[in-house]
């Protein structure tokens, strides 16, 4: 018998997570600008905060986290006990613990495409049905009322996303709240924040005030993006002390390092930087729309650190045509969203290097 007769068939049929390219160098040596992950080119709030203690690596870090849950707590200012926090490697660690502890086989989550693809991967990889209540075109608004309808006795899980990532767009706070009171007890709403940061609108909300209401929501939060500590892969969550208790069942010893954990209690501190950072990407997306409106080429206003972008129907091959530019961006196909690209917001050198290319090919 071969063994690839006990294969799972969810696990066989996942086409698995498909990142964005790496940079590499040009064959003319000039510089590339890899703006197709999300990352934070300004450099890292760790990076920028001196005094960072010598660590031991032959010991092992604590199994626990407490030390990061107690500065996040205390960076919360208290409104949140530490007791209420969970952590991994990246937000899609966290991601997939939550599918872990309440999806099989039997159950069902919820999506809105277009949406992060490992939502529905993870999902897929335990067996569980996922339901795909798509955001309403043209603008990308959740569909409240189609996700309410498509909830039955065997959904645990609906995935929401504010900022959204491929889009941009964001969810009112009013909206959240009109779904979250419709949504019964045996579902988990996680609540998807790792670009909040970047956020300038007045009607949106983090998860804080729904997870201090009670309601069932885990917020994901990731130190990748605002805080630029992407290659250190770590992030966090939070939610009420009963499903952090639970979740914390899945957390494996020492699954954060000690250097990760470290980056990341600095960088919690280190609030110029965040500060210096949220100023710039605000100031080059808007530059990098004002360019857009310019070119004629239509896109979505976004409140996170990238554009979605529509290729015009002559360029659908515009990913390509921008990497022989040195411009690397994210076609957002595997996002549910063809025939767009998504442009990360990087420095005003980026940002004239992205609309000087995109102006020669357009022509």
């Amino acid at each position: 018998m071969s063994i690839t007769k006990i294969f799972k068939p969810y696990i066989v049929s996942s086409t698995g997570y498909k990142g964005g390219k790496s940079a590499v160098s040009s064959e003319d040596g000039s510089k590339i600008y890899k703006l197709s992950s999300n990352e934070n080119v300004l450099g890292s709030a760790f990076q920028k905060k001196a005094g960072a203690a010598p660590l031991n690596y032959n010991i092992y870090p604590d199994a626990t986290s407490e030390d990061l849950f107690i500065a996040l707590e205390r960076f919360y200012e208290h409104e949140l006990s530490k007791d209420q926090f969970i952590a991994g490697n990246g937000g899609s660690d966290l991601l997939q613990m939550i599918v872990m502890a309440f999806l099989d086989h039997e159950t069902n989550c919820i999506i809105s495409n277009p949406c992060f693809g490992p939502y529905k991967m993870f999902s897929g990889l335990v067996g569980a049905t996922v339901k795909d209540i798509p955001l309403l075109s043209p603008t990308f608004a959740l569909d409240v009322n189609g996700i309410i309808a498509a909830i039955d006795k065997q959904t645990r899980v609906i995935f929401l996303t504010s900022p959204n990532n491929p889009t941009g767009t964001y969810l009112k706070k009013q909206e959240v709240t009109s779904l979250l009171e419709q949504v019964p007890d045996h579902v988990v709403v996680v609540y998807d924040e790792v670009y909040h940061h970047f956020v300038d609108k007045t009607d949106y909300s983090t998860a804080l005030p729904f997870v201090k209401t009670g309601y069932n929501v885990i917020a994901i939060n990731s130190f990748s993006k605002a805080y630029g500590l992407a290659g250190l892969r770590i992030g966090y969550g939070y939610t009420t002390e009963t499903i952090a208790a639970y979740l914390r069942k899945l957390h494996r010893p020492f699954l954060i390092n000690s250097v990760s954990k470290q980056a990341a209690i600095i960088a919690l501190q280190n609030q110029e930087f965040i500060k210096y950072t949220i100023d710039k990407i605000s100031e080059q997306r808007e530059a990098l729309c004002a360019g857009f409106d310019a070119l004629g080429l239509k896109y979505w206003p976004s409140q996170a650190n990238f554009v979605l972008v529509k290729s015009p129907d002559k360029f659908n091959n515009l990913t390509q045509l921008l990497h022989a530019h040195n411009i690397m961006v994210r076609p957002t196909e595997n996002f549910g969203a063809p025939g767009c690209i998504r442009i990360t917001i990087g420095d005003q050198d980026a940002t004239d290097a992205t609309l000087n290319a995109l102006a020669t090919i357009l022509g």
